[in-house]
């Protein structure tokens, strides 16, 4: 899994982003291939300010493994 930041641009009445090279190159994407997009807006921030208020039922360990099953899955 890579991570990158680009801004969308318009693309028709749709907006496309372009993949770096390096990303393509490391996780051997090719067209038509599928790919995962996790679209986290700079509005992010807001939530890591709650993050830590928030009281959980469960471990947070527990909880962020949880999390990544479902997204990797």
């Amino acid at each position: 899994m890579q991570a990158f930041e680009t801004t969308p641009k318009q693309w028709g009445n749709s907006l496309g982003i372009t993949i770096p090279k390096d990303v393509v190159d490391k996780e051997k994407l090719s067209p038509g291939k599928r790919v995962r997009v996790l679209v986290v807006s700079d509005q992010s921030h807001k939530l890591r300010k709650v993050f830590g208020s928030l009281k959980l039922k469960m471990p947070t360990q527990k909880a962020m493994e949880e999390i990544d099953r479902e997204y990797y899955d």
